[in-house]
């Protein structure tokens, strides 16, 4: 859990710091594999922060349950990257957003895995 915690505390940092102090960054957010740009994209930005903001505090507090979350927005992450690569004029197209998919869908798998294990250990 306190790996979880780590990342995704890291994850607000990083985000925050290059959402508010980097231009080109700032300018971007993706949400469904789509990108949205300009003030749309700083305005959703906090939706970002605050995901994570809960999950690191979730992982923190060993709330069981943020594995099952986790590993649903690592399924939706998964997702996102397909319709990226295929999307977005700066994705590399569908084999790689397929690559992407299956490997941010095992670490979603592995989460669902642990979420098991912990449930069976409960009772």
């Amino acid at each position: 859990m306190t790996v979880g915690a780590v990342l995704c505390a890291a994850t607000v940092l990083i985000s925050v710091v290059r959402d508010l102090f980097v231009p080109a960054s700032r300018a971007v957010e993706v949400w469904f594999g789509i990108e949205i740009t300009g003030w749309l994209a700083l305005a959703t930005a906090p939706l970002h922060w605050a995901i994570f903001a809960a999950g690191a505090w979730a992982f923190w507090t060993g709330r069981t349950a943020v594995l099952s979350w986790a590993a649903a927005y690592l399924f939706y992450a998964a997702f996102s990257h397909l319709v990226w690569s295929e999307a977005s004029p700066h994705g590399r197209g569908w084999p790689i957003g397929l690559v992407q998919a299956a490997v941010i869908s095992g670490v979603a798998y592995f989460l669902l895995s642990l979420h098991a294990l912990e449930a069976a250990r409960e009772h």
